[in-house]
């Protein structure tokens, strides 16, 4: 943690993308949107949204803006524009999950709402890209590390996302009547998606792994190869997913950059899955911590869904089970990932708000202390057990089994969230150590 402080709305940003997590898997218990509706519906549209947005960039911010100034060993540049860019990326949310509702009749509103959301969520994305952007360089390019590089690269990529995300808003907002001779959809939409995806949601993660599991598995974080190759790969396969549609204006068809792009991705996650096996083989902590054991989880589907891509293409049924990866890669892998270091960040963060200050003066409990983990790997191996089930339902088109798995999957994260949240009230800390002398209990989730 040297040249970086606290940052305070971390906490706030963490419990805003809980929320929308746990609300947007009981709509899906409900039978709300896909896949009880069709896959384009507007239905599905809220709940894509609360994923990607409400829950999993909220999330993303939330530990950028704590992860970053690690990094770098530079404090966090323009911190009070953290504040703002959360309440411009809530208000953006609603207002694009309200003009989803409207396009499809749920609600009867006067008001431009996803025109709103077009202005809102690109200027919350905008301090974002902003405040982290000048903390990276601060530094330098030339001077940052490979996990920063990974970030940038994500920075990038949410920049792009958040743009078209914009004009998709204010299209369908009716808005921006001169744009409406554009087929964005077909132009735009996937590298909307893509990009959004693999570029600000994977290559973040990617980065953000490869320093938190040296971290806390105590092991050699030295830069290799392999890491520089997952980089540039990725980034490649992207760039060609971007030049898709001038290839096909030129050409008249998208093979070639769809082949490449699909190989450069290939051999991105296979160096990647060379650089987790080093993480966990050379490790100095031999009994590594509940929040390491899980991410096994997140990995396994990762690439799982690697091979399912692969057998889908080789049976000619990709198109019709796209939905199949997208769950797996959303819910398995980046979710799966996020709850998993979660686990540890929170009580890391809490320990040294509560404790750090105290440091060697008073006893003090370990940061293990706060949690206990005996009681929660049974709901992180239930959270598996549920997306793995969810994840068979849509390749069987049973959307009563998908229900069904989903109430395993929101059964399982509540838990965590309780245990984050008991971890946070420093419940499990024994009351001998619960509080030092002159320290208050931390807030739940607001700046103490």
């Amino acid at each position: 943690m040297n040249g970086s402080a606290l940052s305070r709305w971390t906490m706030a940003y963490f419990a805003a993308a809980l929320a929308f997590l746990i609300a947007a898997q009981a709509l899906m218990i409900a039978g709300f949107g896909f896949p009880t509706v069709g896959v384009e519906a507007s239905e599905t549209l809220v709940i894509v949204h609360m994923i990607t947005i409400g829950w999993l960039s909220l999330l993303m911010c939330g530990a950028l803006l704590q992860f970053v100034p690690v990094l770098v060993a530079q404090p966090l540049r323009d911190e009070s524009l953290a504040l703002p860019a959360l309440t411009c990326l809530l208000m953006g949310l609603f207002c694009l999950l309200t003009g989803f509702l409207q396009l499809s009749g749920a609600i009867d509103v006067n008001v431009p709402v996803l025109a709103l959301a077009g202005l809102f969520l690109p200027a919350g994305f905008s301090l974002i890209v902003w405040v982290l952007g000048r903390t990276l360089w601060s530094v330098r390019p030339s001077s940052l590390q490979l996990p920063a590089r990974f970030v940038a690269g994500g920075l990038a990529s949410i920049a792009v996302t958040a743009a078209l995300g914009a004009s998709f808003a204010f299209v369908l907002s009716g808005q921006a009547p001169g744009w409406a001779d554009f087929d964005l959809r077909t132009l735009a939409l996937p590298i909307h998606v893509t990009v959004g995806l693999g570029g600000w949601l994977g290559l973040t993660s990617i980065g953000v792994s490869y320093r938190l599991l040296p971290m806390f598995m105590l092991c050699p974080d030295s830069e290799r190869t392999s890491g520089h190759l997952v980089l540039w790969t990725g980034g490649a396969a992207l760039g060609l997913i971007v030049l898709e549609g001038p290839f096909e204006a030129v050409s008249g068809t998208t093979a070639l950059p769809i082949v490449l792009a699909g190989i450069l991705g290939l051999v991105a996650t296979v160096f990647y899955g060379v650089d987790l096996v080093f993480f966990y083989r050379n490790r100095r902590r031999r009994k590594i911590e509940l929040n390491s054991r899980s991410a096994l989880g997140a990995f396994s589907a990762l690439y799982l869904s690697v091979l399912l891509v692969l057998a889908l293409l080789a049976t000619g049924t990709f198109a019709e089970h796209a939905s199949a990866i997208v769950y797996l890669v959303s819910f398995g892998w980046l979710t799966g990932l996020g709850l998993s270091q979660l686990y540890k960040i929170v009580p890391f963060l809490t320990w040294l708000e509560c404790y750090g200050p105290v440091m060697g003066r008073k006893p003090t409990p370990r940061v293990q202390d706060l949690v206990v983990e005996t009681r929660a790997k049974y709901w992180f191996s239930l959270y598996y057990v549920g997306v793995l089930a969810g994840t068979g339902a849509l390749l069987a088109d049973a959307t009563v089994l998908f229900r069904i798995a989903t109430t395993v999957t929101l059964t399982a994260t509540s838990a965590i969230v309780v245990e984050l949240v008991l971890a946070r009230c420093l419940v499990n800390v024994s009351a001998a150590l619960r509080m030092p002398d002159g320290k208050s209990r931390p807030r739940l989730f607001l700046p103490s």
